[in-house]
């Protein structure tokens, strides 16, 4: 292989223009591929910018033209030549109007043939490609994904520097406080059987910042999370996170907001400002759902009031304590047939429901249904009302003792209907506020409420009268900010009081020890002055995720885990040797 030999490049493969022809320019990069000609020889030049046609012809010296002959895919070369006018255009390639005339050649690096093709979209298996995923990154839609990545990342910097925050490292061993998912343990060397624990968010700490008086924090954080994967969750991600001290809840979500906006600009996303806002019980009724996907419609109805004494036991037994809701697939007759319905009614029964009732309104007007010979004509006609239905469309109905599991199981109805009959416009970004969230949400395995959002969330002034007497309706000063069906961001005002948060801690059942060991050290920080704050964080992955459209995290990260939470190329988690774990006083069993 040939030395770089004091060598610079002058331009990376996607640069070069027509204004640059007749300039020599020396650039590197890997062979995407090489078309012999036999006295011309053409070469594709790959980097992260794009492609670069190198031209070998009769003018090209005799060993650059035999050394051109033997390049193969992957190879790495550095080309010198002079920039020129291409002879057959390629417009739909940024540099399709030039090519470069190479008159040297450095072969810096060869390669075995890959196992898969270097290419966007690759067909080759997810498995295979995260295997050798450093040979994935290669490819150009992976590198755009990652370069986006980058520039949103200081486009956050830069935003937040602007408004006064100061970046502020956590640390990323932390006490263990298990909240909400699992935490993942480290063991101590030089204290046996004591454990640090990864953080799940920096939450404690970046209150402490306020308490320390730096006033606006924020930071790039790294945070971990022991559970279950999907498509928008990884065991590590990154979070925007931010505090700020002096403030309203109104504050953050304007601040936020600007952030958006400076991402719009930046960017050129098309969202549509100022972003739109619902309260928690808004989107519940009408969408089943706290994050809604608000780009189509098909909004649930409430039809427990028709369904009152109908004779039906299926309506009537649920409405002893819940609600019969339903929603209505527009113009879905043909699509949704009795197999496709059957098919969702198992989807439902997954999540919990007990049933799902169905009305097919043929573009005849005969109407057939799970339900109606239990029911009255009259009945029947005010639900196809009620559901706004026409001939060719489909109703559903769910009815459970639950409110709470009827609003989710038709919330997650629409989300599978949405999919089914192609719904989901391609390319819009539809934000959404979610405000009003209850402070208590009631856990049905514990039998006791939990905090929706965590216990430092502060309740709204005109909640503290019923703290003790009706936590179901108490509210919480907290939003969350979605993303087309996507929780983006959650925030809310902390709580300073000390007696208001031992309030809480006792409603949430509590102990002191419990409260000691838990949260001992910030609760200590809040008897030396703590001023009025509150933040936010936002999912740093998950937004790259949607505003390049893409379907998956691993599609916007660059070493990321699969679905069991174990990575291929370093086949990591590993076992240790016995060694390690003795030294750590670990024995597995």
């Amino acid at each position: 292989m040939d030395n770089i030999g004091g060598r610079k490049r002058t331009h990376y493969c996607g640069e070069p223009r027509p204004e640059h022809i007749g300039q020599q320019v020396i650039a590197a990069g890997w062979v995407q591929r090489r078309r012999d000609l036999g006295a011309l020889i053409f070469v594709d030049l790959r980097d992260r910018t794009g492609l670069l046609q190198l031209a070998f012809d009769e003018a090209c010296p005799a060993d650059v033209l035999e050394k051109a002959r033997g390049l193969r895919s992957e190879y790495v070369v550095m080309a010198v030549g002079v920039l020129r006018e291409r002879s057959a255009k390629n417009l739909e390639l940024p540099t399709g109007e030039v090519e470069l005339a190479v008159t040297e050649l450095l072969l810096l690096g060869k390669s075995e043939t890959p196992p898969f093709e270097i290419i966007e979209n690759c067909p080759t298996s997810e498995l295979t490609r995260l295997k050798y995923r450093y040979l994935d990154l290669r490819r150009p839609d992976l590198q755009r994904n990652i370069l986006m990545r980058h520039k949103i990342a200081k486009i956050t910097r830069d935003y937040f520097d602007e408004n006064g925050f100061i970046e502020i490292e956590t640390p990323m061993m932390i006490r263990s406080t298990p909240e909400g998912a699992r935490d993942y343990l480290v063991p101590s060397r030089v204290h046996p059987g004591s454990f640090y624990a990864l953080p799940q968010s920096p939450q404690m700490y970046k209150q402490l910042c306020m308490v320390a008086g730096f006033d606006r924090y924020f930071q790039l954080a790294r945070c971990m999370r022991d559970e279950d994967l999907r498509a928008d969750r990884q065991p590590e991600f990154t979070q925007i996170d931010l505090e700020m001290s002096f403030v309203e809840l109104e504050d953050i979500l304007t601040m936020v907001e600007g952030f958006i906006k400076r991402l719009d600009r930046e960017l050129g996303l098309g969202v549509e400002f100022p972003i739109p806002r619902m309260t928690y019980r808004d989107v519940m009724e009408r969408f089943g759902s706290d994050k809604p996907d608000i780009r189509y419609a098909m909004e649930l109805f409430n039809a427990s009031d028709l369904l009152a004494g109908c004779g039906f036991t299926v309506f009537e037994s649920a409405l002893q304590t819940g609600s019969v809701r339903g929603l209505t697939a527009k113009n879905a007759y043909d699509t949704l047939s009795r197999k496709e319905i059957d098919k969702l009614t198992e989807l439902v029964k997954g999540i919990g429901a007990k049933g799902l009732a169905w009305a097919r309104l043929a573009l005849d007007g005969t109407i057939a249904s799970s339900f109606g010979k239990f029911i009255s004509e009259e009945t029947m006609q005010s639900i196809i009302a009620r559901a706004q239905a026409q001939p060719g469309d489909v109703v559903f109905l769910v009815a459970d003792a639950k409110n709470s599991l009827t609003l989710s199981v038709l919330g997650a109805l629409r989300q599978a209907l949405a999919r089914k009959l192609d719904l989901i416009p391609k390319g819009n970004l539809k934000f959404l506020w979610v405000t009003q969230f209850p402070f208590f949400d009631w856990d049905e395995d514990a039998q006791q409420f939990v905090a929706m959002h965590h216990p430092f969330t502060s309740p709204t002034d005109g909640s503290m009268a019923i703290l003790e007497s009706d936590k179901a309706n108490v509210i919480a000063k907290a939003a969350d900010l979605t993303l087309n069906g996507i929780e983006m961001s959650s925030g809310s005002i902390r709580i300073t009081d000390p007696e208001l948060q031992q309030r809480i801690f006792a409603l949430l059942g509590l102990t002191e020890e419990e409260i000691k060991t838990k949260f001992g050290f910030l609760v200590d920080a809040f008897r030396y002055g703590p001023p009025p704050h509150g933040g936010m964080g936002l999912g740093l992955d998950r937004l790259v995720m949607q505003l390049l459209g893409c379907e998956n995290l691993r599609d916007v990260t660059a070493f990321p885990k699969v679905q069991n939470a174990s990575e291929p190329m370093t086949q990591c988690p590993s076992p240790v040797d016995a060694a390690q774990l003795k030294e750590l006083g670990l024995k597995l069993v």
